[in-house]
């Protein structure tokens, strides 16, 4: 734990909608969805087929149940539409457009108004708040600038809080470690995988990370553990917290844990209503139950979307921090970077999770799958800890493999590299190579 903790926000700071009773909160909900649906019916072609196709009108829209009457929206639907098809508003509205890097087909195109913006900024400024952050202190922002949403999102929300935003970027890492140790930020923003590739970088400056003038760091944009935060948390001396969202919704900023509890971004339910559904049957299941979260905006103009399946994996909590607002159990797995390997399913993060519990490894690891003859294999390629020998790797090596046999049920492989071997992440971390 941080030496120079950050405290949390008295109940005055907090905006209106912050301190809303969950009766309050589920009104104004109402009374937005309606405004969404009927937005998105009217002015989205797409939403105008999908709802008549469904035989669903926006004034069926009664209670917040009744969302479920409605059609889902998948990434699918968004590279269907590309580039503009999705827009609720004329071109002449839109005044900033992201997009994704499109690694797997057409890249999802989202836009934003300038009211679109300034609730995107102020929810992003919610989140520093809830981590913290005041206004006057020093956010080293190593979210990759861009068409990504990351870089900007924060970048604006920063601002917005009335906080010193140092507009780094992503890479250059060992630009990164000068400008901490000079600038002395209070807070850094970025993956997790890269804060552990700067704490790296340190290091090796012979620095000493854990005596950098960080106290928080807000990390997202990848699934990561609490083990991850208690590996980051020692090493830098920090507190770490998990800001949540992805750029078909709007951007980071959806939800964010509070620094006092830790348990869980907090979702913003007055702009966002989340459900959680069995992935299979589309059902919806009742808070506390694991499924796919998704989402309906309800004030977006220019990007309005409907019951998103995100595939993120999570299940739905009540409100601890913000009582009126439920949080959501920290995503550690998606439905798309799943494993089944003969039958079992596995995610990253489970191996992350022993991988941490094992002295003589590092936390530098990615997963390659093959096929060398009829079944498939699971290789993990890491890196051995510092200071590591021979026969410290082979006892770390026999550990892994009987642990993720013990807590899995998988067999794997496993090959110790040297310190340095894997390729760093400036941005998302890919750890699943399929060879197959």
């Amino acid at each position: 734990m941080s030496a120079g903790r950050l405290r949390a926000p008295a109940w005055d700071e907090l905006d209106p909608e912050e301190r809303l009773s969950r009766d309050e909160l589920q009104a104004l909900q109402l009374e937005r969805l309606r405004w969404t649906v009927r937005h998105a019916y009217e002015n989205v072609p797409l939403y105008t087929r999908k709802f008549d196709e469904a035989g669903v009108r926006p004034g069926d829209i009664r209670s917040l149940d009744d969302v479920a009457l409605l059609p889902f929206t998948t990434k699918d639907d968004l590279r269907e539409t590309y580039p503009f098809g999705m827009f609720a508003v004329p071109m002449d509205q839109v005044a900033r457009i992201h997009a994704s890097s499109g690694t797997t087909g057409r890249p999802t195109v989202v836009g934003y108004t300038k009211t679109d913006l300034a609730n995107w900024a102020g929810l992003v400024a919610r989140c520093l708040r809830a981590s913290g952050v005041r206004p006057g202190m020093r956010v080293h922002n190593a979210y990759g600038y861009g068409l990504f949403t990351g870089g900007l999102g924060a970048h604006a929300g920063i601002e917005a809080l009335g906080a010193t935003v140092i507009p780094m970027s992503g890479g250059q890492t060992s630009k990164q470690v000068q400008l901490i140790h000079d600038f002395e930020p209070d807070v850094i923003m970025c993956t997790p995988s890269y804060l552990l590739t700067i704490a790296d970088a340190m290091a090796e400056a012979g620095l000493d990370p854990r005596a950098t003038s960080l106290k928080v760091a807000i990390l997202g944009a990848e699934p990561w553990t609490n083990a991850m935060r208690a590996e980051l948390e020692e090493r830098l001396d920090i507190d770490a917290v998990d800001i949540y969202g992805l750029s078909e919704v709007m951007g980071p900023g959806v939800g964010n844990e509070c620094i006092d509890t830790k348990d869980g971004p907090h979702l913003w339910e007055d702009h966002f209503l989340p459900e959680v559904i069995d992935p299979e049957t589309r059902d919806v299941l009742g808070d506390g139950e694991l499924g796919e979260l998704v989402f309906t905006t309800l004030t977006k103009e220019a990007f309005p979307v409907i019951r998103y399946r995100t595939r993120d994996l999570t299940r739905l909590l009540p409100g601890s921090a913000r009582p009126g607002m439920r949080r959501m159990e920290k995503i550690t797995g998606r439905n798309d970077d799943m494993i089944i390997l003969r039958g079992v399913n596995l995610f990253p993060t489970q191996i992350e999770e022993i991988v941490l519990g094992i002295d003589d490894l590092s936390p530098h690891f990615v997963l390659e799958l093959t096929r060398p003859g009829r079944l498939d294999e699971l290789t993990v390629r890491i890196e051995r800890a510092e200071g590591a020998d021979a026969v410290a790797c082979d006892r770390a090596s026999a550990a892994l493999i009987a642990r993720v046999k013990d807590q899995i049920g998988s067999t794997v492989l496993v090959t110790v590299e040297a310190p340095g071997t894997l390729e760093r992440s400036a941005g998302k971390l890919k750890r699943v190579y399929d060879l197959r």
